[in-house]
């Protein structure tokens, strides 16, 4: 996998407490593993955009049935 190099800035206790967590080598996996997080309900939210596009909007009985479901876990 190509990887980029990439400076980023983060909040002097936030930094420290990554350098615990990850070791002082694991920092880029850390960061790009959060990254990675993050980015999945965006890439979700566009994926439900294209599809109510292409087929219209979730019908409110579908939805409603749906958040009355518990979360697993």
């Amino acid at each position: 996998m190509k990887h980029t190099k990439k400076s980023v800035t983060l909040e002097a206790g936030t930094e420290a407490e990554v350098r615990r967590v990850a070791g002082e080598r694991g920092i880029s996996a850390f960061v790009n593993a959060a990254v990675r997080q993050q980015l999945q309900p965006a890439r979700l939210r566009h994926l439900l955009e294209e599809m109510e596009a292409e087929s219209g909007p979730i019908p409110e009985a579908v939805r409603n049935e749906v958040d009355a479901l518990p979360w697993p876990g």
